[in-house]
């Protein structure tokens, strides 16, 4: 008989993992107990040589399904076995927060089967939920992983759960969230008028049927989920929608639809396996895929200007529930299911805030009283080149820690603050990457306050306590401001990181590119970040490694006309490209009868000319986001205005996708360090005086704009002996362009690093942040 303590790190809090190892410890004769503290699961074990070794072998072995072991550690004990033998499951300690949280997941086919069991007890209650599956971060107030420091201390096991959580045998043993309809949450519906509905003065059997068959009739409803409130309608009903864009305010941006079933979704968008895993996984999130030409119609409104769809799956009881009750309306339709709130507001997460912010757009209310203590919007991810691309990291990823690449075991612990735009922040902690769920645009009011609040919940969640703060180089970001004012307050250093070096950055750490691994080169495409000479970045090649990096080639800096208007019209993007690449009078001279210059005659061309000779409002930009504006201008794409971020690229892609096979591609060129897309836009231009269709031009420009990124790549390559290139960067969202690229350089002889834990735009600059900042500290 010997002893071992067995340290085991990584998500092994509040999946099952103390019930895992007290069935193996039982099964190998093996003495001693297990429990939960700050730093993760933590077992004292006696028994044989050879039963220990079992126990450690059947803990990998046998991991549940939401758990991730990161290290098991065995050190020898020497004190004698506990008298009265056996194994038990302890009481959870204190202590630093050293594991992690898990993100909250979807329900699994043992409680769904329940909801569905008019004979279970749980039938068709919505906050069904065990080890396996259910609320974690949405709930959490603090570690160790206990029903006490949830949202669900508020309510009191009945006789029948406790008997459950104090099983080991049970798969609800020390499930945090259990509960039933005697001691459990509760749900409701309230109507228009602030009251209660009573489900059977409408013959419906409850709060829930009773929601879905007012959808049928066409009304919208707010329903309490699990990090927040959806809107949902008929996604089939033309009117609904329409009103729900009026109320909402959202007046173009598409929806996400939720459907009971996958065989469901694959009536309206091509999945294949790997998309169709990623849809009904554990994590749940909304996957955007192409419509299927034979789909059943649906609302005009969904998603104006695309070719692409967003649907998720029911991932809590009570969505499996409403889907279900749906179904006997309208079988083989979905629901649209868009975050709770106005447009560019956060997600409502209270019913009292809820009934307010939401008063003017919802006809009634699905409430229930588990509160949300963390506000987690859906996932978004799109699948390209058979891999999965993260577009909104949040519920069920968020906050599973990234393990940091070799090099930095060592690492600090950090606060990277991210971005202004699609924010998140990421703790550097125990040589781990803790990233946030994404918390919106920071120009916001509302969110940057839950940004500020989520930031402190993560603070006292992890008792992370920073040796520096990490932002971004641009001055004005409310993040910057807001770091550099919090470390001023606590005498902590601020260190700067240039956007697009983060962003390559965000991608080599992702990939887990070593330390010492040497450079790669980075192509860093998006919509703007402040560059190291004060004008505008976002069409770079970079010679990148964490340390530093030195700028190489960069589209041409061009002026913004009106600053921030520029941003929103993308006709502005146009004229001025026009006029830096060819010259307005050359423009006027060879191309005076395309509708395009006609059109842009009748703006105030002069006022905007004077304003950039004398450098008012036009800051410089070499953004790749806004040359795809310029073009979509061209093409008469969103050319007046955009309603959201990114509108007019993605219908220019949507555009090129309705194209033929494209043969030719517009050519560019480079001079020095800068391209040069003058002969782009000959081309373009020449075109629309021979009429070629619209669809054509955009394949044509998403083609060029591929072979010149290739070919200037492989150029650099070539000249700086690199054979790794990392794309970053929101314009690579654009999957024609992406898959064009990387099979492009594949083509060369060269590696690629792609994103796929955290996303491409500005939602994985926190993570670049992070390792940046490390290495300097590292290296300093």
């Amino acid at each position: 008989m010997q002893g071992e303590r067995i340290r085991i790190r990584g998500l092994v809090q509040g999946v099952g993992f103390r019930p895992t190892v007290w069935r193996i410890a039982s099964r190998t004769g093996v003495l001693g107990q297990v429990t939960n503290d700050g730093e993760g699961v933590l077992i004292e074990a006696w028994g044989s040589a050879d039963a220990l070794d079992r126990l450690c072998h059947g803990i990998r072995a046998e991991c549940p399904p939401l758990a991730r072991i990161e290290a098991l550690e065995r050190t020898p004990l020497d004190t004698a076995a506990p008298p009265g033998g056996g194994f038990v499951i302890a009481a959870s300690l204190a202590g630093g927060a050293r594991t992690a949280i898990v993100a909250d997941a979807a329900t699994c086919p043992a409680c769904l089967a329940e909801i569905r069991d008019p004979g279970d007890r749980r039938y068709r209650y919505p906050f069904t939920n065990c080890t396996h599956c259910g609320p974690r971060l949405s709930i959490v107030r603090g570690i160790p992983y206990d029903r006490a420091n949830t949202s669900m201390a508020a309510f009191t096991q009945c006789a029948r759960c406790q008997a459950e959580y104090q099983d080991p045998t049970d798969r609800r043993f020390h499930a945090q969230p259990n509960a039933c309809p005697q001691c459990g949450p509760r749900v409701w519906l309230v109507g228009a008028d602030g009251a209660e509905q009573q489900p059977q003065q409408y013959a419906a059997r409850d709060a829930i049927a009773l929601g879905a068959a007012l959808m049928a009739q066409g009304h919208i409803i707010a329903i309490k989920g699990i990090g927040g409130f959806h809107l949902a309608c008929d996604a089939s009903n033309d009117a609904a929608v329409d009103k729900l864009r009026r109320r909402k305010r959202r007046y173009d941006k598409p929806f996400a639809l939720m459907a009971a079933d996958i065989e469901t979704v694959e009536r309206f968008i091509e999945l294949d396996p790997d998309a169709r895993a990623q849809l009904a996984g554990p994590a749940a999130p909304i996957v955007l895929a192409d419509r299927r030409s034979d789909a059943p119609p649906l609302a005009a409104a969904l998603a104006p200007g695309q070719s692409m769809l967003g649907f998720m799956l029911p991932y809590s009881p009570l969505h499996h529930i409403l889907l279900a009750d749906w179904h006997d309306h309208r079988p083989g339709t979905p629901l649209v299911m868009t975050s709770g709130n106005l447009s560019d507001e956060p997600q409502c997460t209270d019913n009292l805030d809820a009934g307010e912010r939401l008063g003017q757009i919802a006809d009634a209310w699905l409430l229930h009283d588990r509160e949300i203590v963390n506000r987690v919007d859906d996932s978004v991810l799109q699948m390209n080149l058979k891999q999965p691309h993260l577009l909104r990291r949040a519920r069920g990823y968020a906050p599973h820690p990234i393990p940091l690449p070799p090099g930095f075991a060592d690492a600090p612990p950090l606060l990277a603050l991210g971005a202004e735009l699609k924010n998140t922040f990421c703790l550097l902690h125990n040589a781990q990457a803790v990233v946030s769920q994404h918390l919106g645009d920071l120009e916001d009011a509302r969110t940057s306050d839950a940004w500020e609040q989520t930031l402190a919940l993560y603070q006292r969640l992890f008792q992370h306590q920073p040796a520096a703060v990490v932002v971004d180089l641009h001055p004005d970001y409310r993040s910057t401001r807001f770091g550099s004012r919090w470390a001023l307050e606590r005498g902590l250093d601020v260190i700067e990181v240039q956007h697009h070096h983060a962003h390559i950055a965000s991608t080599m750490a992702d990939n887990a590119w070593p330390m010492d691994a040497g450079p790669v080169l980075g192509i860093a495409l998006d919509g703007l970040g402040m560059g190291t000479d004060g004008t505008l970045w976002g069409g770079e090649f970079l010679h990148v490694e964490y340390q530093r990096f030195e700028r190489l080639a960069h589209l041409p800096a061009v002026p913004l006309p009106g600053g921030t208007r520029a941003l929103l019209e993308p006709w502005r993007n146009t004229w001025a490209q026009l006029c830096m690449q060819l010259g307005w009078d050359s423009v006027n001279q060879h191309w005076a009868g395309l509708e395009l210059v006609q059109w842009l005659r009748g703006k105030p061309l002069q006022v905007l000319t004077q304003m950039q000779a004398r450098g008012i409002n036009s800051p410089l930009s070499s953004s790749c986001g806004r040359l795809f504006d310029a073009v979509a201008g061209a093409l008469g794409v969103r050319r007046e205005h955009i309603s959201y971020e990114g509108q007019a690229a993605i219908e220019l892609e949507h555009l090129a996708g309705q194209a033929c096979e494209e043969q030719f591609a517009y050519p560019f060129a480079r001079q020095d360090a800068v391209i040069d897309t003058a002969p782009m836009w000959q081309s373009l231009l020449d075109d629309l005086d021979n009429g070629v269709e619209a669809a054509r031009i955009s394949a044509r420009f998403h083609a060029g704009l591929a072979e010149m990124i290739v070919a200037t790549a492989a150029h650099f390559a070539e000249q700086r002996a690199l054979d790794c290139v990392a794309l970053s960067g929101g314009v690579f969202q654009n999957r024609r362009l992406f898959s064009s690229v990387a099979e492009g350089l594949v083509e060369r002889g060269l590696r690629v690093l792609g994103q796929h834990q955290v996303p491409c735009n500005d939602g994985g600059i926190a993570l670049g942040q992070a390792v940046i900042g490390a290495s300097r500290l590292l290296n300093f």
